[in-house]
């Protein structure tokens, strides 16, 4: 091989140099700005962007948006593509520092000072994985394993142990963004607290939540049936809403002033065919005196499973309900179960997914939120505002697009 030579002189000495090729001009991208040179990746590198904080506090106040770089993928190590990622309360909670757990700050991502990235959900794509990697590779769609991991951000690497693979056919990146939690959390409470046959009842509030509507539709498949309560809203809202409801599987819809009315319990014993089919279990999100009025329905020896506190008042339990009806006050939280047996929980995920596949189980409905190398820090900050509002037309999710 010859190599082009040239020298240079110096005063002191010569100085030896070989010729480098001309660097080849790409006009689809030599034209950009520096900043959106993103698909030239020097040395493998990828470009990133997170939105981080580094201190609990109002969203609105406490997140930037963070750009960085991550180096190829080595040892067992994966490099992903976020394609989608929802915003949920526990996302907003652990920015604000009232959840129990939150992700550790961090200077990994080179922050000015340490920073976490909030989320807990998201569908990702492999780009890359390093050659220790055995169980995933490139193309794979992969969800985390765990809860913590930082969503909300358009790429990272993490150990392949941290994620689960999961099977991506007939399937969107929202439907499998969103499947870990509401639905998982939907599924084991219906299974895990009560023994319940087909034609038995349970009640619930918060039922046009995520959680919810995971609850009805899934009753619904194993023969169960359902009162759910809803926030009220006036006019033709509230019938749209309660139809909704009952079109996924809800035997009977109210508001959550009906439940407060004196002559609810005696409504509860028409529609169980006169108490002869007592509700046997009730889903709680709420807590406080609706919780309360729900529990209040359940018949002797009835469980209530306790999994949010909406209002943020506390149960107020009567001694009557333990000593002569018996009731058991239980709580759930999916991450910890998740944490403590997660075989458990990939095989619901797979579960779940295959009834999403078939066309058996409707998503909740979703408020996209575009996410591309242009958008703006305050573009996103507005969508991670709109998770703190009441009435919302859906829940919001991150959807990468030219990332």
């Amino acid at each position: 091989m010859t190599l082009a030579t040239h020298w240079s002189f110096a005063p002191s000495r010569f100085n030896f140099h070989i010729a480098r090729p001309p660097i080849p001009f790409s006009p689809s991208v030599a034209h950009l700005p520096l900043d959106r040179r993103r698909h030239i990746s020097a040395y493998g590198y990828t470009q990133a962007k997170a939105l981080v904080y580094p201190k609990h506090g109002s969203p609105a106040e406490v997140l930037t948006l963070h750009t960085h770089s991550i180096s190829p993928p080595h040892s067992r190590l994966l490099t992903l593509r976020t394609l989608a990622a929802p915003l949920n309360p526990a996302d907003i909670n652990q920015i604000q520092g009232t959840y129990p757990t939150a992700p550790p700050f961090a200077q990994e991502l080179g922050t000015p000072q340490p920073s976490a990235v909030p989320g807990n959900e998201a569908c990702f794509e492999v780009l890359s994985a390093g050659s220790g990697c055995k169980d995933v590779s490139r193309g794979d769609w992969v969800i985390p394993r765990h809860t913590g991991l930082g969503t909300w951000r358009t790429h990272l690497q993490v150990e392949e142990d941290k994620v689960m693979k999961v099977d991506k056919d007939g399937l969107t990146a929202e439907q499998v963004a969103t499947v870990s939690v509401n639905p998982v959390t939907a599924y084991r409470m219906l299974k895990d607290f009560m023994p319940l046959k087909e034609g038995d009842w349970f009640i619930q509030n918060g039922a046009n939540s995520g959680v919810g509507r995971a609850a009805v539709q899934l009753g619904k498949m194993w023969g169960l049936k359902s009162i759910c309560v809803v926030r009220k809203r006036e006019g033709e809202e509230g019938q749209a809403l309660s139809k909704q409801i009952q079109e996924l599987g809800a035997t009977v819809v109210v508001n959550d002033e009906e439940i407060m009315e004196m002559d609810f319990g005696e409504k509860v014993k028409q529609w169980t065919n006169g108490g002869r089919e007592p509700l046997k279990l009730a889903l709680n999100c709420v807590g406080g005196d609706a919780g309360m009025a729900l529990a209040k329905t359940l018949g002797a020896g009835g469980t209530m499973v306790t999994y949010g506190a909406m209002s943020k008042s506390p149960l107020r339990v009567g001694a009557g309900m333990l000593i002569f009806k018996d009731l058991r006050f239980v709580g759930f939280w999916v991450s910890k179960w998740g944490d403590r047996l997660p075989e458990e929980k990939k095989r619901t995920i797979d579960e779940v997914l295959d009834v999403i596949r078939d066309g058996k189980f409707k998503n909740v409905p979703m408020v996209e939120v575009p996410w591309s190398y242009e958008t703006k820090k305050e573009e996103l900050l507005e969508a991670v505002q709109g998770t703190l509002e009441g009435f919302r037309k859906g829940k919001g999710i991150f959807k990468f697009g030219d990332t």
